[in-house]
């Protein structure tokens, strides 16, 4: 995988987007004492599952790849003009 310019404040802002999308949908918020990891697999799912963004290839379903589609994810979501994407 390419590394991606700024992507540890992309991830924490698609976790924040994510998180706040699951709500919307009526999931229970994930608090603090949930592992990063864990969030990401379950944005991840929810996101696939609704068809916000194409699943994985089985053999790829992991915490880099997943973390690296959420990522992208974002990056499509965000204006242009945002300042993590300059």
């Amino acid at each position: 995988m390419k590394k991606i310019k700024n992507e540890a404040q992309l991830l924490k802002k698609a976790l924040e987007i994510g998180m706040a999308y699951a709500n919307k949908r009526g999931f229970e918020s994930l608090g603090s004492e949930i592992s990063t990891k864990y969030k990401i697999e379950c944005i991840y799912r929810l996101l696939v599952t609704d068809q916000q963004i194409t699943p994985l290839a089985k053999d790829q379903e992991d915490g880099p790849h997943m973390k690296n589609k959420l990522i992208l994810w974002i990056k499509r979501l965000l204006p242009s003009d945002h300042e993590l994407l300059k």
